[in-house]
Order: C-alpha cells, then structure tokens, then sequence
C-alpha cells in the first residue's frame, strides 16, 4: 500500500514544486531587480505559445485546446484591462474565461483523445471563433447600439457575480478538475498516471489561483505563465514516455534498454525471457488474448526482486537487466519470478458463458433457486496457463554489455529446447 502510494504521490512533485515556486517568487518580485522584473510580462507569451506550438508538433489534442484557452484568454483580459482599469469590459471577459476556459477543458477531457489533425477539426476553430465574438460582444456592452445594456445587469446575476470566481465558473472548475483527476488516475498494468494527465490536473489547479488572486497584482499573469509551464513539462514528460516505454505493457522499451546498455558497470547479469507457444495463444484465442497475456507476464516482471529492471524488448520478448548484481543473485529472483508466472492462472469468458451477468448468475443455480456446487456448475471461464523460459548471462572482462545481451539470448534458446518453462545459463 506504502509503495502504491509513493508511485501515485511520485508525479505529484513536480507540478506541486512549481506552483509553490510561483506563489514564492510572486512574493518576491517587489524585491527584484527593475531589468530582471521587466521580463516577467513576455513570459505568459513565451509559455503560452511554445506550448501551442509544441502540442500542434506532437498533435496532442487536449494540450492544443488547453494553450489555445488559456492564450485567449490572458489576450482577452490584457486588451480589456488596457480599456480601463477595473472597468465593465474586463469584468465582463474575466467571468467569461473563469466559465470558457474549464468548459473547454472539460470538452476535451471527456472526449478520447484524437490530435491535432483529425477530422472535421475546423469545428474547433469554428467554436473558438464564436466565443471569441460573444465575449466580445458581451464587453462592449452600453458601447454601442448592437451591444446594449443587457449584458450588464445579466452579470449581477447569483451565478454569475463576482469577485473573485463567480459560482457557475467555480462549478465548471471544479467539474474540469474531477474530470482530470479521473483520466490520470493511474490503472493497472501501469499503476502510474501519465504525464500529460497530471499536467491537465494541475493546469486546472494553476488557473484556479490565478482566477482566485485576479486582484492580486502579476497574480493572474504570473499563474498562467505556469499553467502554461505545468502542461509544457507534461508535454515534454509525455513525448519521452512514448518514445522509451512500451504502450501496451507500460515497461521500458527496446530503446530505453539500448540506451541503458553503455552506462552498465563491470557487474552485472542479464536475462532474456521468452513467452510460451505464444503464437498458440494468438491462434486460438485471438489476438486480444495474446495482448492480456502480455500484460500479465509484463506485470510479473515490473515486480521482478533482486535489483531487476524489466524491458519490453519487442514481440513476446522481455529483457531484465541487474545493475550491480552477480549470477548467482539474478537466478534466485529469475526463478522466483518464473514461479510466479506459471501459478498464476489467467481466467478467460468460456465460449458458452452468457454475456449478461443475470443469465450467467441462473447458470448456477438448479431450477429451486439453490447454488450449483462449483464442481458441477457449467465452467464460466477458462484459464489458460502461462509459462515463460528464461536465458541468463553474467558479464565479465571479455564482454560487453551488447555481447552480454546476446549470450542471454543464447541460455534463452538452450532453455526453449530443454522444455520451456526454465531458466537456463
């Protein structure tokens, strides 16, 4: 449970680190230097449209939607405070973004995930445009005939009067907050949430503050800028993930074991493991049986003891590596790691189970309402058994790390011929 919870809390850190290095250094600012202080202005920019930039780049949908918000937004309320301090403009495009920006967010997180380049994406542009005009239009209220007057009195409404966060926005707030936590709530096989998910969670939070301390002079530009920040590194974070971990098994991949290779010490073991009649699961089960018995190996191996690090090297292919550790330390953990595989017993639907847990639960059960015994009941599921053979090696003087590698690959195949279901050396 301990473990659980530092692996959820671990993400945390860092989106936590910066918001409260903003809050200090916006504390701080009076105190700075007059040229350090001058850039403070240009940086709600920078953030803001790198970050659109960037999300265009890796065509990350949601992260394109949340800088195009937030840009429009610190926009908005720059040309209206320009207007006039404090005047009916500002406070008109203020509580407009506190309700547009978390709609748009909430929009977005309860959709999947479709890119940049998807179809019909001019929708977007076309609901961007029309905020755009409406918030416009509701600023320039009383300033021309088309505008009236209206829209000042609809704003001492309960809902939508302010300051700081007016309720309709702080509801929206709340509801794109939730709607984020849930998508980064880390589930197995990964148990780790993923970055640009926690970047969403904790751009909601920033803007939150920067809604809320609007009064606070360089509050609002100052939270913005790391809103903006927050879903950079999310970005980054998330681009490093998909290229280095394996999307179906959330372990490392073949590129992050490459490059962990060269950096290796004169002691280390290494181990190649190899799936059972994999192809036998994929052929008489279908394909997405073969991805659950992926997963349920890659499971056991994320949890491998004696130091071990587990990489998805490719296909049904699994490497482990042990840093620092002897042959001897490495053949405990990788037969205790096989063991553990072969006990488990993956539970798949039988062909005649009813889809419908109301059908399936009269299955067994006699024709008086009594419970079957299990041992005579139809059987609900099938479980299959998964073995894997495992080829170890051990460096020394006259290998390197790749050769190391191979000679693993080697005991993996001696380990295949002897009968599967071993580890071999």
């Amino acid at each position: 449970m301990q473990l659980d919870l530092l692996r959820i809390a671990r993400p945390l850190i860092v989106p936590a680190a910066i918001i409260i290095g903003t809050a200090l250094t916006l504390a701080a600012v009076p105190a700075l230097p007059r040229s350090l202080a001058t850039i403070f202005p240009a940086l709600p920019w920078l953030a803001l449209v790198t970050g659109t930039g960037l999300s265009v780049l890796f065509n990350r949908g949601r992260a394109f939607i949340a800088f195009v918000s937030l840009l429009a937004a610190y926009a908005g309320i720059e040309f209206s405070a320009s207007l006039g301090p404090q005047g009916f403009p500002e406070r008109a495009v203020y509580t407009a973004i506190t309700l547009l920006v978390p709609a748009n967010i909430l929009f977005a997180l309860v959709y999947a995930e479709r890119g940049v380049y998807q179809h019909r994406n001019y929708r977007w542009w076309l609901i961007a445009a029309a905020e755009i005009v409406v918030v416009a239009w509701v600023a320039s209220a009383g300033r021309n005939p088309l505008s009236g007057t209206v829209w000042q009195s609809l704003l001492e409404h309960w809902l939508l009067s302010s300051p700081p966060i007016p309720l309709a926005g702080r509801i929206l707030i709340a509801a794109a907050f939730v709607a984020a936590v849930w998508r980064a709530w880390p589930v197995p096989p990964a148990n780790t949430p993923r970055p640009l998910d926690v970047g969403m969670a904790s751009l909601v939070a920033s803007f939150f503050i920067a809604c809320e301390w609007y009064g606070t002079p360089g509050a609002f530009s100052a939270f913005i800028t790391t809103s903006g920040i927050l879903l950079l590194v999310a970005l980054t974070q998330e681009s490093h993930r998909l290229a280095f971990y394996d999307e179906l098994t959330s372990l490392p991949g073949r590129r992050a074991l490459e490059e962990r290779l060269p950096g290796l010490g004169p002691v280390c073991a290494m181990a190649m493991i190899d799936v059972d009649h994999f192809k036998k699961f994929n052929d008489t089960h279908g394909h997405a049986i073969g991805d659950q018995v992926l997963k349920l190996v890659a499971a056991r191996l994320a949890l491998v003891t004696g130091g071990g690090i587990a990489y998805r090297y490719g296909g049904e292919e699994f490497a482990v590596l042990f840093p620092g550790r002897s042959l001897d330390d490495a053949l405990r953990a990788l037969e205790e790691l096989r063991a553990s595989i072969e006990g488990y017993g993956m539970k798949i639907r039988s062909d005649d189970r009813p889809r419908d847990s109301q059908s399936g639960s009269l299955r067994r059960t006699d024709v008086n309402g009594n419970a079957v015994r299990a041992d005579s009941a139809p059987s609900a599921y099938k479980v299959l058994g998964v073995t894997v053979s495992i080829g170890v090696a051990e460096r020394d003087a006259a290998l390197n790390p790749s050769q190391v590698l191979r000679a693993a690959d080697q005991a993996l195949y001696r380990a295949k011929s002897a009968g599967r279901n071993r580890v071999s050396r």
